[in-house]
């Protein structure tokens, strides 16, 4: 132990650090299929979700079972019939649900209490939580095709919900609702899981999707607005029927008001937790507006200014700023922020005398290139150019010249700098590029 480098353990701690912080007293809803239920790594999963439990996370776990359903009809000697991507739940099918979330609902039971000692979360004490939280209404007729005992939600009971969250339970739903008269219904996992959310004002809802999340040019679609969901489930790209219902689900959370969802790939190691501890996440977040956002700098951002700039200090990319010249100049500065993580930065010191200002400081989190980034913070500057009625944007480079003339800067003379800003560096040789605004 005593040769293996820390270095790599103590880094990922720090950086977990404010998302611990962060999550601690949320409530998080997180959904995941009957094939989840099936899995060898099914123990894995739990002792993930026992974690965040352990951190502090209020959670509600919704456990489907299709494959489990279709498993029992089968041995029936009976046929699976869909129409629309619902179940068409006839008397059998239903006793197959029953018996199917039954188990499951038992089975994570049985691993939230006796999978712990040996696990790494030994010692642990879990309440688990069941009931008829969910009031049903039948889906009915669509389209000529009775669902008979297929059905939507009616209600979530949040307020009983609460109640065993706040004794630090864990709560359970399977895919069974009720109706006022006592039928019971079998429902949709995801639609569960969203409406679940919305009716506690979850903070986070988590899908575990078995297909992968999307990609774009062989990329993984890391953030998207609900607008920008919208108009892909609107389009006519293919989507995995199993995906397609987690994101519906995640569209109608958000719209609900659920703060993010998140729909992962059930079938990475440590799915959830590579998602809730880490900056660059590992699936698709969907949010009501853009998960990260360009801000002017506040003085308690130094200490993360002083943080980004040092490396590109030490390459020599950058002049060196001392931390008072930073707290003196930290009104210049715009930051891109994510959950109360700066990422990147950039300045903007004006000279209205030429109508002109200058771009400095571009610097863009090691870990976090190549996202369009350094690009965001160039568009925040320029925009506060424009609206301070600068005509021009210029700025020093000694080796980023190619990226701001892929953005429209052009190489000009140092003579044409203004002549309030202070002497042009000839040790350094900086490259003076102009961009008309």
């Amino acid at each position: 132990m005593s040769d293996r480098d820390p270095l790599p353990f103590l880094r990922d701690f720090r950086h977990a650090a404010p998302y611990i912080r962060a999550h601690r007293g949320k409530t998080f809803v997180i959904v995941f299929g009957g094939e989840a239920m099936a899995s060898r790594k099914l123990p894995e999963l739990v002792e993930d979700v026992v974690l965040l439990h352990s951190l502090g996370v209020r959670l509600v776990l919704v456990a489907g079972s299709r494959p489990q359903i279709e498993q029992r009809i089968a041995e029936r000697g009976g046929e699976s019939r869909y129409h629309g991507g619902l179940r068409i739940t006839d008397e059998d099918a239903l006793a197959a649900v029953k018996e199917s979330a039954g188990v499951n609902r038992v089975e994570l039971e049985r691993l939230l209490t006796v999978s712990l000692p040996g696990s790494p979360m030994a010692g642990a004490r879990i309440r688990v939580a069941a009931g008829n939280f969910v009031t049903a209404r039948p889906c009915g007729v669509l389209q000529g095709v009775d669902l008979m005992h297929t059905g939507r939600v009616r209600r979530v009971d949040a307020e009983a919900i609460r109640q065993r969250l706040d004794d630090e339970a864990i709560v359970i739903l399977t895919p069974l609702g009720y109706s006022l008269t006592g039928e019971a219904f079998n429902l949709s996992t995801p639609e569960l899981a969203a409406e679940t959310a919305i009716a506690l004002g979850a903070e986070k809802l988590l899908a575990l999707a078995e297909a992968k999340t999307w990609s774009q040019r062989g990329e993984r679609i890391g953030e998207l607005t609900l607008a920008e969901l919208d108009a892909r489930l609107a389009s006519k790209r293919p989507i995995a029927q199993d995906l397609r219902l987690h994101l519906e689900a995640a569209a109608r959370a958000v719209r609900g008001g659920v703060g993010r969802a998140h729909v992962l790939p059930r079938k990475a190691d440590g799915a959830l937790l590579r998602e809730l501890f880490t900056r660059e996440g590992l699936g698709t977040l969907v949010s009501r507006e853009p998960y990260e956002d360009v801000r002017p700098a506040l003085p308690r951002d130094v200490p993360a200014l002083l943080q980004l700039l040092a490396p590109l200090e030490a390459q020599g990319v950058l002049v060196h700023r001392p931390r008072e010249v930073l707290e003196n100049d930290v009104d210049r500065f715009r930051v891109l922020e994510r959950d109360g993580l700066i990422l990147a930065c950039a300045a903007f010191y004006p000279y209205p005398a030429d109508a002109t200002g200058e771009l400095a400081c571009v610097a863009v989190d090691q870990r976090h290139q190549h996202a369009g980034r350094g690009a965001a913070m160039l568009e925040a500057v320029e925009r506060e150019a424009r609206e301070r009625g600068m005509r021009s944007l210029f700025v020093l480079t000694t080796q980023s010249d190619h990226f701001f003339r892929a953005h429209g800067f052009e190489p000009t003379p140092a003579s044409k700098l203004p002549a309030a800003r202070p002497a042009y560096d000839e040790r350094r040789k900086s490259k003076v590029l102009f961009k008309p605004l």
